[in-house]
């Protein structure tokens, strides 16, 4: 048998409190689960929505600090110029039969570089040479008669001025055949020089002639008929502010860049100064022997670097990872994967390489360069390589 129990209804005021009472025991119930659950694990979740995202930085905007050579000194700009070239000039006049190279051929010395007509050249020598005969036929005569007189002359039988007659015309003998091998040495020459040769191993950068042309010969107008440049040693003519002028010694080592040449660095040595300044520009002239074994290098191209007169071994960075932003000297490293900025004090300053040495890092430690410069502090990073 069952027994039902009837609870009384209430009037409305009262039960809208009844009902408003259960809601805040219950939400009194609630909250202290909530602060449980944000306690054991909820807030993170919540970190995660609003963490950014980390920065993506490309490997290239990036240096390790590592202990290098840091070399400074003056600037200087100047030519790299051939130590040996000869302009070719003709000899002979007359019109070029033929011509046996090309420009940019390697000769060497003594290789035929043209065949000029020598047709006039040739009958000069050979009446040069006939008349070198003639003479010598004359002044072996005029011994003879000389040795003669002197015989007759001893015995009595003519007198001085007979004897001093003949030696005249025996040395007048003696001179004409002087003269005449001279003429035929000059014909013979003139003969040679109808075919123009290399004066030294080389290059010909300059070839002006061509077959059927008509040369002008001799010192005063002769025709250029090609440049051989000889390019296994090269001299940079470079100028440097007058007041470094104490600092170069012959012999130190000077590197620059060509344009050109990208950035290779070349290097040479100091093997002239000129003691005089130029009184416009403030500059003084030197003179730098550069290598070139191997023919990378040409004559004629622009070259800026610096002399070396002060080196140091240190930790060293790349210039562009000072950071421009900071009031004083500092750089940004990348430690954790998180980004800070480091105070460091530049000591000497490579332009060429564009590094400069500092204090206050450590080797292997990691900066940004360039662009990654802008990356803010505190920043977490990730690394991007251009192969994906």
């Amino acid at each position: 048998m069952s027994t039902t129990t009837t609870t009384p209804a209430l009037p409305g005021h009262e039960r809208t409190m009844l009902t408003s009472d259960i809601a805040v025991r219950a939400a009194g119930r609630v909250t202290p689960l909530l602060l449980f659950l944000a306690a054991c694990g909820g807030g993170e979740a919540a970190e995660t929505v609003v963490a950014k995202p980390p920065v993506q930085i490309a490997a290239e905007q990036m240096a390790v600090v590592d202990s290098s050579l840091v070399e400074n000194g003056p600037s200087l700009s100047g030519t790299l110029m051939a130590e040996r070239t000869a302009q070719v000039r003709s000899q002979l006049g007359g019109t070029v039969l033929a011509v046996y190279v090309r420009e940019g051929q390697r000769v060497a010395a003594g290789t035929p570089i043209a065949l000029i007509d020598s047709t006039v050249a040739a009958e000069q020598a050979r009446s040069a040479r006939s008349a070198l005969r003639s003479a010598e036929v004359a002044a072996q005569l005029a011994t003879r008669n000389e040795e003669r007189s002197a015989a007759l002359l001893k015995a009595g039988a003519i007198a001085d001025r007979d004897f001093e007659a003949a030696r005249a015309q025996a040395l007048q003998a003696t001179a004409m055949v002087a003269d005449a091998a001279s003429r035929l040495a000059s014909a013979s020459k003139a003969l040679r020089d109808a075919t123009v040769r290399a004066p030294f191993a080389g290059v010909i950068s300059e070839l002006p002639i061509s077959a059927g042309d008509v040369v002008q010969g001799g010192a005063g107008g002769a025709t250029l008929l090609a440049v051989v440049v000889d390019p296994s040693e090269l001299t940079l003519e470079a100028s440097v502010p007058a007041e470094h002028l104490g600092a170069i010694t012959r012999g130190a080592q000077v590197e620059f860049r060509l344009n050109g040449l990208g950035d290779k660095v070349v290097t040479g040595k100091v093997d002239r100064i000129n003691p005089a300044v130029d009184a416009v520009t403030r500059q003084v002239r030197i003179y730098v022997a550069v290598p070139n074994r191997d023919g990378a290098l040409a004559s004629g191209l622009f070259a800026e670097g610096r002399v070396t007169v002060e080196a140091r071994r240190a930790l060293a960075i790349p210039l562009n990872a000072l950071d421009p932003r900071a009031t004083a000297p500092a750089v940004k490293r990348l430690r954790g994967g998180v980004v800070e900025s480091v105070p460091v004090v530049p000591g000497l300053r490579d332009e060429l390489r564009e590094r400069v040495a500092v204090t206050g890092l450590s080797r292997g430690d990691t900066v940004l360069v360039g662009g990654a410069l802008g990356t803010p502090t505190g920043s977490s990073v990730r690394i991007t390589r251009a192969d994906g």
